[in-house]
């Protein structure tokens, strides 16, 4: 018997086809061998429908997937369809972009697709855990479940940014006054003193001289000063956003003395947090491993969740993999390794990540508070070498003139 199926890789790709089985399990069974996750599958071969191509879809914040998800779950569990309530949340919304995915996923609804089929148009804005949760829901008939362990999932991935995003507000913001205070010293107050400099008989102190050159350069080229460093500064952003950038800052990161233990704490409760979910929604291990580590953007973690497939495969405990490379922490692993003992791996890598969220949300304030001082330490430091460097002149005129008197 042949059906028509669609399913994403591991990858997040939309794939669609036919396959022979004796029934729709085990079709998907035979999907699943080959690494496909289906989120729709359909007697015959000649069910399919014409289909535009999948659009990646502008991005869209996550604490608005986070409502989504939450409203979306309150709604299916009161027994709304699906299609009335994708209607209701896009009514609510302001928001142009995240209106017009909601449209796109009514109007693959009202042709006839499932919700995960519909939400794979639009990959950008719903990750592959996201999709794989909800084909999961409905291939099990428990949507409405399945949707309120995505509403807790992605609340908790919004609060973590929002926590890392909160904490970084007030120390970026010093920064930034501190290059405008600077600038505006050395550009502005600066070359005021310079007639006065250039009247006095006397030598001028190497710091004076180098402030003196700064100055006139920013004043002589800040038509393409300004632009460069705006551009400089939006490359480095870009840069650091990119696959190359987070795989460097991730290395540093993880062999810096106290930062790396917290960058593995983020990491592993990241990990945890996500497969804890999959495995609790009774998505098979090795589709778990796949979907978490497609969610996981540095490459050594991605090996070891490599590594952890392979060693699934061949029958060993996850335990085992995750317990090489040192990039998880050591609790952690045998945590891990007793859930596996006991058959509860689902629930401890729940806890698990409870507990280092708690542990991350501690440390980022810790971090801010130290972070703060040290920038005004460092702004109060380069605004005192510039007074001094133009006073400095004055007071050896002054002192000069004492003397000769």
């Amino acid at each position: 018997m042949s059906y028509s199926y669609e399913a994403y890789d591991s990858s997040g790709a939309l794939q669609s086809g036919t396959i022979e089985a004796a029934s729709r399990e085990e079709a998907t069974e035979l999907l699943r061998i080959k690494k496909l996750f289906v989120s729709n599958i359909v007697e015959g071969s000649t069910k399919q429908r014409k289909r535009s191509k999948p659009r990646s879809g502008k991005r869209v914040s996550s604490k608005t997937i986070a409502v989504f998800a939450r409203e979306l779950a309150v709604l299916v569990s009161t027994g709304t369809p699906i299609l009335d309530a994708i209607q209701s949340l896009k009514r609510q919304s302001r928001d142009e972009n995240w209106v017009a995915v909601l449209t796109d996923v009514q109007h693959r609804l009202e042709e006839g697709d499932s919700l995960s089929a519909a939400l794979d148009t639009h990959s950008r804005v719903f990750d592959s855990v996201f999709r794989s949760l909800v084909a999961a829901g409905e291939s099990s008939g428990h949507l409405d479940s399945m949707l309120t362990r995505l509403a807790i999932l992605t609340r908790k991935q919004a609060q973590i940014k929002a926590n890392l995003s909160g904490a970084m507000v007030y120390p970026i913001l010093l920064t930034c006054i501190s290059i405008i205070v600077l600038g505006v010293m050395i550009g502005v107050v600066l070359p005021r003193f310079s007639g006065l400099f250039e009247t006095l008989d006397t030598p001028l102190p190497p710091t004076t001289k180098l402030l003196m050159g700064v100055s006139d350069i920013m004043r002589s080229y800040w038509w393409g000063i300004i632009p460069a460093f705006v551009i400089g500064v939006g490359a480095l952003v870009a840069w650091l956003r990119g696959e190359s950038g987070s795989n460097l800052i991730g290395r540093l990161a993880l062999r810096a003395p106290k930062i790396g233990l917290v960058y593995r704490q983020f990491s592993t409760a990241r990990i945890t947090r996500l497969m804890g979910v999959l495995l609790d929604a009774h998505v098979p291990m090795l589709d778990a491993i796949n979907l978490t580590r497609e969610s996981v953007n540095h490459q050594m973690y991605r090996a070891m969740l490599t590594n952890a497939e392979k060693s699934v495969t061949k029958g060993e405990p996850i335990s085992s993999a995750f317990d090489r490379g040192g990039l998880i922490v050591p609790s952690v692993v045998e945590a891990v390794r007793n859930g596996e003992q006991s058959g509860r791996l689902a629930d401890v890598l729940g806890t698990v990540s409870d507990y280092l969220d708690e542990e991350n949300e501690t440390v980022i304030r810790s971090i801010s508070s130290i972070i703060e001082p040290v920038i005004m330490i460092v702004l109060g430091i380069f605004v005192g070498i510039v007074a001094v460097s133009m006073f400095l002149p004055l007071f050896d005129l002054t002192a000069a003139a004492g003397g000769g008197g």
